[in-house]
């Protein structure tokens, strides 16, 4: 199949929403901006074979993945999604059922969350398949929720498990808009990213954004059972901690938020979100240093990094 003939197949039913005037197949799509909202968010994201799948990986979790990522970065915004473009990177030789598969899983996560696919690009590619994602959304009036707000004192917590998910929870992560909404809405975090380089380089992120330190307790750190399983069952070196700390593509929120409200956040999302848990692991401190409070005593977590695509771990 040719180009044109390759669009036609991936276009022919892509989702819309209320707000798309233009869809895919114009030379540009149009896009109403919702009465009432005040800040436009835009975020873009790739998965590329060999770095973040492979080509034995099934497909529609490939396309799932591509805007699953993006999601999660809207999410730590406390942004709603919108619109989406996508750009595909093809091998000359592609295959089109296996395009339909991957887009298959792509439009069935748009749907859920009400995302529109608007349009996008195809290339060709010799090598490697990659596919891009361009999503925008909206926040409030303040823009979102920075990782560059946190207070000193204040309380950090964590949603989820963390650690191992390359057992697969990387290609099937769920992305957190919900939850991040309603935190936006009823608590408004300080501070807020997810966690897809790790625990450790995402916390220094926000804490360098931020210009603090932190205190965390090795105690309320929560490890996942796939991260333990994996180190039982001798898949990974990684004792199931430090894979908590630096795995990485966990997908949760990051957030940091005033104290006195933390026992009323952690015992409203209990009601809220009952299969995700919420974690209280430290809190904000002055400085720059993120201290780690172990059982024989404090130590520093420079040492550690998560995830870096241009340095080996």
């Amino acid at each position: 199949m040719n180009e044109r003939e390759i669009i036609e197949v991936l276009a022919s039913d892509l989702p819309i929403n209320e707000n798309t005037l233009i869809g895919a197949g114009d030379d540009c799509a149009a896009v109403r901006l919702p009465a009432g909202e005040e800040t436009l968010l835009l975020k873009t994201d790739a998965v590329v074979e060999g770095v973040h799948f492979t080509r034995n990986d099934p497909p529609q979790r490939i396309g799932r993945k591509a805007l699953a990522r993006c999601l999660s970065d809207l999410a730590s915004m406390g942004g709603r999604p919108d619109s989406a473009l996508v750009s595909l990177g093809l091998p000359s030789s592609g295959d089109v059922s296996f395009l339909r598969e991957v887009y298959r899983g792509l439009r069935c996560l748009a749907e859920k969350f009400g995302v529109a696919v608007v349009g996008g690009e195809t290339t060709r590619c010799p090598g490697a398949f990659f596919l891009s994602i361009t999503l925008t959304g909206y926040a409030d009036s303040q823009g979102g929720v920075p990782r560059s707000g946190a207070r000193v004192g204040d309380a950090i917590f964590v949603s989820g498990r963390l650690g191992g998910s390359r057992s697969g929870r990387h290609l099937n992560f769920e992305p957190r808009i919900n939850e991040a909404r309603w935190l936006t809405e009823h608590f408004r975090p300080h501070a807020m990213i997810d966690v897809s380089d790790g625990l450790a380089a995402d916390l220094k992120v926000l804490l360098r954004s931020s210009k603090v330190g932190a205190r965390m307790d090795e105690a309320f750190i929560p490890v996942s059972e796939e991260a333990k399983r994996r180190f039982r069952d001798r898949v990974s070196k990684k004792p199931p901690l430090l894979a908590a700390l630096t795995d990485g593509e966990d997908f949760e929120l990051l957030f940091t938020l005033a104290p006195d409200l933390a026992v009323a956040v952690k015992d409203d999302w209990r009601v809220r979100f009952p299969k995700t848990p919420l974690s209280l692991i430290g809190r904000v401190e002055s400085g720059s240093q993120l201290r780690w409070k172990q059982n024989q005593g404090d130590c520093s977590l420079k040492a550690l990094h998560g995830y870096d695509h241009f340095q080996q771990r």
